[in-house]
């Protein structure tokens, strides 16, 4: 069934950017960001799962990426053509940038630092955030997503062909059809699709803001993120790793390696999960997100003179 009535949108300034948020819980509640996928908007954080984890006690922060929903679209960059992505050359802007774009939300909201979550991208985005700028990260969440090395984490063929040639569509109705085809593709076949939910999602989307360039940028520059597992061996906060069993576009393998290449990371791996978020797991998945952001406020009461912000 369709969702309730999600907050009120706000935007703030960020990296030279215009960023749409949303928030759940109190301000004065340890903040969780949420950090959502290639070409997927805010909203495809079910409220559901934001409200959990808002009740047991954090502030609760999701926004749209650069190119995504009602954020800044940067319609002025040249749009990566196909041998581009499969040549991983020319990305108009890197993970790196879209990584600040989430710190500048962190300094705009006054927050110092965050439980960061990301998922698919959002989980390359919240990485580099921990590695670039580690004060802003009290612990580390990362949900079907992979190191950038090209030995681990890799879709199969046939998916990945359908991802550079995802279709255009033209109003809410073909929307909800071309995302009932990707899921059937990619999603979780171990649980049941909430196909009503999935397509007035895609509604929802369409209708929000609509630009199958932006998501050309936005796998631009996943296409072309470096390897990150030399730097993930520097992170120091409580960090889970999440990950579908049968994900077949971030193969488990990129989720296996990050839990290897942190120090003290744990892994759950979910069978029948691909690469989605099933209405199945959102008790679970709050419940873990919350408890590693336990340990993370346990860490940092142990710290002293860290600065308290929520």
């Amino acid at each position: 069934m369709p969702e309730t009535q999600s907050p009120e949108t706000q935007y703030a300034a960020s990296n030279g950017l215009k960023l749409a948020y949303e928030t759940f819980g109190d301000p004065a509640n340890p903040p969780v960001l949420l950090i959502m996928g290639l070409g997927t908007q805010m909203i495809a954080w079910p409220d559901e799962l934001c409200r959990r984890i808002a009740e047991r006690g954090h502030y609760v922060i999701r926004y749209d990426n650069r190119d995504a929903g009602l954020s800044t679209h940067l319609d002025d960059l040249p749009v990566p053509t196909v041998k581009d992505l499969l040549l991983r050359r020319r990305p108009p802007y890197k993970i790196s940038d879209m990584a600040a774009d989430a710190v500048g939300l962190l300094d705009a909201l006054d927050i110092d630092s965050a439980h960061v979550v990301g998922a698919s991208m959002g989980g390359f985005i919240a990485q580099t955030v921990a590695g670039l700028y580690p004060q802003r990260v009290r612990s580390l969440t990362l949900i079907m997503t992979s190191t950038g090395s090209r030995l681990v984490g890799n879709p199969k063929p046939q998916v990945m062909s359908r991802m550079l040639r995802r279709r255009v569509v033209h109003d809410r109705h073909e929307a909800g059809d071309a995302i009932v085809e990707i899921f059937r593709l990619i999603g979780s076949q171990g649980f049941s699709m909430d196909e009503e939910y999935i397509r007035d999602l895609a509604g929802r989307s369409f209708e929000r803001a609509y630009n199958p360039r932006g998501y050309l940028r936005q796998l631009a520059a996943c296409t072309g993120q470096p390897n990150r597992t030399r730097f993930l061996r520097q992170i120091k906060v409580p960090t889970l790793v999440m990950h579908g069993l049968n994900d077949p576009l971030i193969n488990a393998s990129g989720g296996k390696a990050l839990a290897s290449a942190i120090p003290g990371a744990e892994f759950i791996g979910f069978q029948g999960m691909g690469h989605d978020l099933p209405r199945d797991l959102w008790s679970r998945f709050a419940d873990e997100i919350c408890a590693v952001a336990q340990r993370g406020e346990d860490q940092r009461r142990e710290q002293p003179g860290t600065a308290r912000n929520g």
